[in-house]
């Protein structure tokens, strides 16, 4: 069975040039050698920081900005760190790293311990981070109330809601949705702008399948672009 991992390194190496295959293969290479850190008193002297880790903030550098962030994701899922090692990766991290640490939850975390990382991330202004938030993991574990503003951050930031993974799983019959993407779409309207076709679009996902394609427009009609 091809996992993420397996899948990103063949199509990483088909894309790389041959230095940055090296340097990938090194990454990873220390990356699988990672252990655990050791639980030390908040007096214990710090600990370096792993080799591996220092392989994130170089990734740009060596595999180019276009494949950095697939480099990062790839090298997060072969050290696997858990829940407790990857809050100071995302606090410490730039924008580019934390991407990657976000994009890794579904794969790392298999409970809600990360949600914090998808919250902090969507309280940003960085259309990149909300984006990478709202992969599976957020699908799975953010609760309907975060949910729902997630979806609206999206509408209000330019984020494509294609962005949102299992939306049209989590839209359907969600009343509380369509009426916050009613008021949304007046408010707009009341204010002299368009209502983005996105709005549509995630308000038509919110009937059941057979009433879809048959509910009345949202306020200010079928749009384009936001103004």
């Amino acid at each position: 069975m091809t996992t993420t991992a397996d899948a990103l390194r063949t199509h990483l190496h088909s894309v790389l040039d041959q230095p940055a295959k090296d340097w990938l293969d090194r990454a990873l290479t220390q990356a699988a050698a990672a252990t655990p850190p050791a639980e030390t008193s908040s007096d214990a002297p710090r600990q370096p920081v792993p080799a591996w880790e220092l392989r994130l903030a170089e990734a740009g550098r060596r595999c180019g900005q276009a494949h950095a962030d697939d480099s990062r994701v790839l090298l997060l899922l072969t050290a696997r760190p858990d829940p407790a090692a990857l809050r100071p990766l995302y606090d410490r991290g730039t924008a580019a790293e934390r991407r990657a640490v976000l994009r890794a939850l579904d794969e790392l975390v298999p409970g809600p311990e990360s949600v914090p990382l998808v919250e902090d991330a969507l309280r940003t202004n960085d259309t990149s981070l909300v984006a990478a938030a709202l992969g599976r993991y957020a699908a799975e574990h953010l609760d309907a109330h975060a949910w729902r503003h997630a979806v609206l951050k999206c509408l209000f930031t330019g984020v494509p809601v294609d962005s949102v993974a299992g939306l049209g799983q989590r839209a359907v019959g969600d009343e509380e949705l369509a009426r916050m993407l009613h008021d949304y779409a007046r408010e707009r309207t009341a204010a002299g702008r368009t209502v983005p076709d996105d709005l549509h679009r995630v308000l038509d996902l919110t009937a059941p399948p057979a009433e879809r394609g048959h509910l009345p427009a949202a306020a200010g009609g079928a749009s384009s672009k936001e103004s």
